[in-house]
């Protein structure tokens, strides 16, 4: 069993199970000279949110969201809350940690599976969010005011995302509500995230780059740098996700890609560690039920051509997203249209 990075052991150097050859390494520091787009959900232009949506998709599948409506103080609450666990009692902690990916809510490091021989400078606690009744009575009793900061947060969070579904749905001239129903109904899971300082952050990373195999993910963090996006464009180098006070990150996941037909990317990213701080972020996925028929949408592929993707449920692409290890190009590869 790997210990957990937050338990309070102070690293002097990186341990040789976390240290990663030479190519999975971070590499060089991203280009500055680009930047993840901002939208402003602000305003009464719908034209003006839903192209700044679509142009953000199309180059990154990535970008920060202001004005979005959630108020600091429930964004405060949950960032902190989330730091004050990962800093409670070994003992109160590692009552929650399994090596089980299906298990909720559930305590681990790296990856969290006993066959990593290779581990990522992360703590992680896995939880279900939604529907609330569900999953209320599973959360963490520690600390007292974690179970009302999830519920606030996740209520507003969901509430935006729905609404930039909609949006996009707009944007690639669907109906507006192509997203509501079976491909975001299935449950609301978070991955409440801890990278601990790292001696030598050049060895290891947060996280390898990878998309996320759901719909669209919402990120909040307590500003601290390591996040990294993977521009399409430009060289398709990475880029800081420089935290905007108050902002939200978005991402599209695999299956946007695949529903509109490539139209948009499903967001590429990575984590990288740093020496001087921890970071701590608060990702919520919306995704599909499992038994959900994920295809292009009508109207996404040209008259004459087939799509890009074939036709699959949503529980396959999860086992093959799994068999893969989250590699962008495998897990595509698996659904290309061969016609």
């Amino acid at each position: 069993m790997a210990e957990p990075l937050s338990n309070g052991a102070a690293y002097q150097s990186v341990p040789e199970s976390y240290v990663l050859p030479a190519d999975k390494r971070p590499g060089s520091l991203p280009s500055s000279a680009a930047a993840i787009p901002v939208v402003d959900l602000g305003g009464d232009d719908p034209d003006r949110i839903v192209k700044q949506i679509m142009d953000a998709g199309r180059e990154f599948g990535f970008f920060q969201v202001i004005n979005h409506g959630v108020p600091g103080q429930v964004m405060g609450e949950m960032t902190s809350s989330a730091e004050e666990f990962f800093g409670l009692p070994t003992e109160e902690k590692m009552v929650h940690y399994s090596t089980d990916s299906k298990k909720l809510p559930r305590f681990h490091t790296s990856i969290g599976n006993e066959q990593e021989k290779l581990l990522y400078w992360r703590d992680c606690l896995k939880l279900g969010c939604y529907p609330l009744e569900q999953f209320r009575q599973q959360w963490p009793q520690k600390p007292a005011r974690l179970r009302a900061a999830l519920e606030a947060y996740t209520t507003a969070v969901r509430a935006v995302a729905l609404r930039l579904l909609r949006l996009t749905a707009a944007g690639l001239g669907l109906d507006e509500g192509h997203f509501d129903g079976e491909l975001t109904a299935g449950p609301v899971i978070m991955n409440v995230n801890h990278y601990v300082p790292c001696p030598e952050p050049s060895l290891t990373m947060g996280l390898a780059p990878h998309c996320d195999p759901n719909v669209v993910t919402v990120l909040a963090d307590n500003g601290v740098r390591g996040l990294q996006a993977r521009r399409r464009g430009g060289g398709g180098g990475w880029v800081d996700v420089e935290p905007l006070p108050g902002a939200l990150v978005v991402n599209f996941g695999h299956q946007m890609e695949v529903v509109s037909n490539g139209a948009l990317r499903g967001g590429e990213h990575r984590v990288v560690t740093n020496a001087r701080a921890a970071r701590t972020s608060v990702a919520t996925f919306v995704m599909p039920a499992m038994c959900c028929a994920v295809a292009a949408a009508p109207g996404m592929v040209p008259d004459g051509e087939a799509p890009k993707y074939r036709p699959f449920t949503y529980q396959e692409f999860v086992g093959a997203y799994a068999a893969a290890a989250g590699d962008r190009d495998a897990v595509l590869a698996r659904f290309q249209n061969k016609e």
